[in-house]
């Protein structure tokens, strides 16, 4: 069982954690699409940045939710009631 201020040490983690994954998603996001459109490449007729700038973007987003969740995150209960057992 945390401690209170365990909990609160975690919590915080977490917060940073989320606004360094968002950063990293903002950079992605302007690497893939910014990134790629001087390039001539199309796929189904739309440009590469398109797919970089939105559906790659997307994947990224999705991957670092799953590294978040399985790293990052921890359940825990904030109530000041102890478990019993």
């Amino acid at each position: 069982m945390m401690k209170r201020s365990e909990k609160f040490r975690q919590a915080n983690r977490e917060a940073l954690a989320t606004v360094i994954a968002a950063a990293a998603v903002i950079i992605f996001w302007c690497a893939a699409g910014f990134g790629l459109a001087d390039s001539d490449v199309t796929l189904w007729h739309t440009p590469l940045w398109v797919w970089g700038g939105c559906v790659g973007t997307w994947l990224f987003a999705i991957l670092v939710t799953i590294i978040l969740t399985k790293k990052v995150f921890i359940n825990f209960d904030l109530d000041e009631k102890e478990e019993s057992k």
